[in-house]
């Protein structure tokens, strides 16, 4: 477990708010303002990653792997930083794909959506070196509205880590990396993106700007191509949105033990606004990275007894000291709050413990059944009490074996999306502001 948590301390600085998202965005003309997708769980029916054969202790254990392999995937390593819709995502067991359209004539692409990275990329004609796609590639070639940036230019300039190809008139170079070596080299460009919606018909986004990967290499999924940035940076997708959806974004996701066809939903603008009763908010605050969504977790209850993790007298210098990260499966307290957690915990369970046989969590019991009763817990955000139930704080990850998915990191902490799960989690990055609102996703 010691290189497990290793890796887990990694997460501090990780990327991970990945989402894979298979939906054409767009911008709606719709009267309320607002427009939204779908977001499919990568295993279910509905998914290209549907496996039938898997069992559904088969998929939750890929999904934690993959989980803790976006911890490190997407820890950036380069210096490169940077009307309204609801969206369908197909989420990967953490990650989703996101089905949209670029160029004139639009060319479907299937990429993975990412609040922990700001450049959207694809890959392009020509290939120097990329991994394999089973999709056509994209060819700028081929499209009246692509145009390269130039290197002269202004948004060329404003780019940390960005280059040039060494002559007058040459177009502006971008370079990405990954902490798992992946990385992506290409032609900084605009293009028009075209989103669609559950709503309405697709409109198009002329002049976004994109990153056009001649050079990609990494642990990526043929199935896809690249990486759609939905972070809090300048150059991702929704800051680029700008107030076409007032700042606004939000999601509900279907617990990963779902069955059945329906959807998750992720919504933009209007769509996005979470209000009415049982809502609660907590400010998104600045962190070391400015691509990532910064809470501050002031303490957790089990069942009666809360466990506080910041000092009143050192509140300052504990700000921001978890990441709300919708493409990482578990939830990563910080290492100075687990320990007391997981005893609080013991404590509410009197079942018999064991080992996780896949080697990832490391509190488990022997429970046959398949309604498994763990006690409350409560996560205490700065201004915002958020309840999360035992169906989303644990998983069964064998046929008689359920564990708690939370684990330590020693660094920084994550909120993943299971416990996200079954709450309509809305960001506003222009009051600064994430909210939460118990919801039966599965509803919507």
């Amino acid at each position: 477990m010691a290189s497990f948590h290793s890796l887990l301390s990694f997460a501090a600085l990780a990327t991970t708010f990945s989402i894979v998202f298979i939906c054409s965005f767009a911008l709606i003309e719709a009267s309320n303002g607002g427009f939204s997708v779908d977001l499919i769980h990568r295993d279910s029916p509905n998914s290209p990653f549907y496996d039938p054969s898997e069992t559904p202790s088969q998929r939750i254990a890929k999904a934690l792997r993959r989980s803790i392999n976006r911890v490190n995937h997407f820890k950036p390593t380069s210096t490169f930083s940077t009307n309204v819709a609801q969206a369908d995502i197909i989420a990967k067991g953490g990650e989703y794909l996101m089905k949209y359209s670029v160029g004139t004539p639009p060319v479907e692409i299937l990429g993975i959506a990412d609040t922990g990275s700001d450049l959207t990329w694809l890959q392009c004609k020509p290939c120097n070196d990329c991994y394999n796609q089973t999709a056509p590639i994209f060819d700028p070639k081929r499209s009246r509205t692509y145009k390269r940036v130039a290197c002269e230019s202004s948004l060329c300039r404003s780019l940390a880590g960005s280059s040039c190809s060494g002559y007058a008139g040459s177009s502006c170079l971008y370079s990405v990396a990954y902490g798992d070596q992946s990385f992506s080299n290409g032609d900084l460009a605009t293009d028009t993106l075209t989103l669609g919606s559950t709503e309405s018909r697709p409109v198009p986004l002329p002049k976004t700007i994109l990153g056009c990967g001649h050079d990609n290499i990494g642990t990526y999924e043929a199935q896809g191509s690249g990486i759609v940035g939905l972070g809090r940076g300048e150059i991702s997708l929704t800051s680029q949105l700008g107030s076409s959806i007032d700042g606004k974004f939000s999601y509900c996701l279907i617990p990963l033990t779902s069955r059945g066809k329906t959807t998750s939903k992720l919504n933009f603008g209007s769509n996005a606004v979470v209000s009415g009763s049982g809502v609660v908010s907590t400010p998104l605050v600045s962190g070391e990275y400015k691509t990532f969504y910064y809470l501050t977790l002031e303490a957790i209850t089990v069942g009666r007894k809360r466990i506080d993790l910041i000092n009143p007298s050192e509140s300052r210098n504990s700000e921001g000291n978890i990441i709300i990260d919708s493409g990482t499966t578990l939830t990563m307290l910080p290492s100075n709050l687990y320990p007391k957690f997981e005893s609080a915990v013991k404590d509410k369970i009197h079942l018999p413990t064991t080992d996780d046989p896949n080697g990832f969590l490391s509190l488990c019991y022997k429970s046959s059944s398949g309604e498994f009763s763990g006690p409350s817990i409560t996560a205490h955000f700065t201004g915002a009490d958020v309840n999360l139930s035992s169906r989303t704080t644990f998983v069964r990850v064998d046929k008689k074996v359920v564990c708690l998915a939370f684990v330590p990191a020693d660094s920084i902490g994550i909120f993943g999306n299971l416990a996200q799960s079954n709450l309509l989690v809305g960001y506003d990055v222009v009051k600064k502001s994430v909210s939460f609102k118990p919801t039966d996703c599965t509803n919507l």
